[in-house]
C-alpha cells in the first residue's frame, strides 16, 4: 500500500544518490578532481540574494555565498564551466526519459512500451539529420536542437491524429500508427543520410546520442521543459492508476479517459522531446529504469513516476560518465544499448523462470 512516508523514503534516498553520482561523475575526466573537492565547489556555488537594484527594465541581483570552502581557481573552473553542465544535462534527459517511460507504459498498459513508441524518437532524427543535411535553409531559423525538438512533437502530433478516429484513440490503433510512423521516418532519414555527403560523420554521431559539448544555455532551456511537464503528470498518476484497471471500468470510475490518455500523451512527448533534442537518440532508459523501479516499489504511479525519474537521471549520468571515462569518447546512446540489452534480457528471463 502506498503512503506518503514510503514515497518520501523512496525519493529522498533516490535524490540522495543523484547527489552522490553528480558529484562522483564531476570528478571524473583528463584532471581528476577529488569528490571531496568536487562537493566543495558546489558548496561554494550556493548563494543567496541579498539587495536587488532596478536600472529600467532590468535587475541587479547582489548574491553572497553561503558557504567559502578553500578551491583551487582550476577546480571551480573545470567543475562549474566544464563538467557540471554536461552532468546535469544527462540528468535532466535521463530524467525526462524515465518519466515519459513509465507514462508510456501506464498508457500502453505494456511493460515494453517506451518514450518512442509514438514517434518522438523518430521525428526528432528526421529534424536533426534534416538540420545537418540542409543547414541554415531550414525555416523559422531553427538549429539542431530545435529542429529535432519541432520534429519530434510533429511526429508524435501526428501520430496521435491518425489514431484518433469519432474523438477516440484506441491504445491498439496508437501503437500500430506508432510503428508506421516510425517505419516511415527512419525510411526519411535513410534517404537524408544517403545524401548527407561530408556531413553524414555528424548525423550519425547526433544518431548514436551524446552529450558532448553540453553548456549552460542547454540546461537553462531544457530543464523548465522537462520539470512543467514532469510536475502535471504527477497530478494524473491517480487518474493512470484506474486506468489500468482498463478503459471502460475507469469510465464508470469517473476518469474521463480520452481526455486524460491526450494529456498524459502530449505531456510525455514534450518531456521526451525535450530529452531527446539536446542528447540525440538514447536507448532503453525509458525502457528498463520504469521496468526496474515496478519491481522495487509496484505499480502506483504516485510513487513510481517520481522513483522512475530520479533513477533514471542517475542512470545516465553514470552510464555518460562510463561513455567518457576511457582513452576515447564513446556515444553515450552507445553504452545504454550494450548495457541495457542484456540487462532487460535478464529480467525477461527471470520473470519467464517465476512464470514456470
Amino acid at each position: 500500500m502506498r503512503t506518503p512516508g514510503r514515497t518520501a523514503a523512496w525519493s529522498l534516498a533516490l535524490a540522495g544518490l543523484l547527489v552522490a553520482v553528480i558529484t562522483a561523475s564531476a570528478a571524473v575526466g583528463p584532471v581528476y578532481v577529488p569528490p571531496g573537492d568536487v562537493a566543495r565547489v558546489l558548496l561554494n556555488a550556493v548563494a543567496v540574494p541579498t539587495a536587488v537594484e532596478f536600472s529600467g527594465a532590468a535587475a541587479d541581483v547582489t548574491t553572497v555565498p553561503l558557504f567559502r570552502f578553500e578551491v583551487s581557481r582550476l577546480q571551480e573552473q573545470i567543475v562549474l564551466g566544464i563538467r557540471l553542465p554536461r552532468v546535469l544535462l544527462a540528468a535532466i534527459v535521463g530524467f525526462s526519459l524515465a518519466a515519459a517511460g513509465t507514462i508510456m507504459q501506464g498508457i500502453f498498459r505494456n511493460p515494453m512500451a517506451d518514450p518512442s513508441i509514438i514517434g518522438v524518437s523518430s521525428g526528432a532524427a528526421v529534424g536533426a539529420v534534416g538540420f545537418i543535411v540542409v543547414g541554415g535553409s531550414l525555416p523559422f531559423g531553427l538549429g539542431l536542437r530545435g529542429a529535432a525538438f519541432a520534429g519530434a512533437l510533429v511526429a508524435a502530433f501526428g501520430v496521435y491524429l491518425i489514431a484518433t478516429e469519432n474523438g477516440r484513440t484506441p491504445v491498439a490503433t496508437l501503437l500500430l500508427a506508432g510503428v508506421a510512423v516510425q517505419t516511415f521516418l527512419g525510411a526519411v532519414v535513410s534517404f537524408l543520410l544517403l545524401n548527407a555527403g561530408e556531413s553524414i560523420r555528424r548525423a550519425l554521431f547526433w544518431l548514436m546520442g551524446h552529450l558532448k559539448g553540453a553548456s549552460w544555455p542547454e540546461v537553462w532551456s531544457s530543464l523548465p521543459l522537462v520539470v512543467v511537464p514532469f510536475a502535471l503528470l504527477l497530478l494524473y498518476a491517480r487518474d493512470l492508476n484506474v486506468m489500468l484497471l482498463g478503459e471502460e471500468d475507469a469510465a464508470s470510475l469517473g476518469i474521463e479517459v480520452e481526455r486524460t490518455k491526450r494529456i498524459l500523451l502530449a505531456l510525455s512527448a514534450l518531456a521526451t522531446a525535450a530529452g531527446v533534442a539536446v542528447a540525440g537518440i538514447i536507448g532503453f532508459v525509458g525502457l528498463i529504469v520504469p521496468h526496474v523501479m515496478r519491481l522495487l516499489v509496484g505499480p502506483d504511479h504516485r510513487i513510481l513516476l517520481p522513483t522512475s525519474a530520479l533513477a533514471g537521471a542517475s542512470f545516465l549520468v553514470a552510464t555518460d560518465t562510463l561513455a567518457r571515462s576511457g582513452s576515447a569518447e564513446v556515444p553515450v546512446g552507445i553504452v545504454t544499448a550494450a548495457l541495457g540489452a542484456p540487462f532487460f534480457l535478464y529480467l525477461l528471463r527471470q520473470r519467464e523462470v517465476h512464470e514456470l
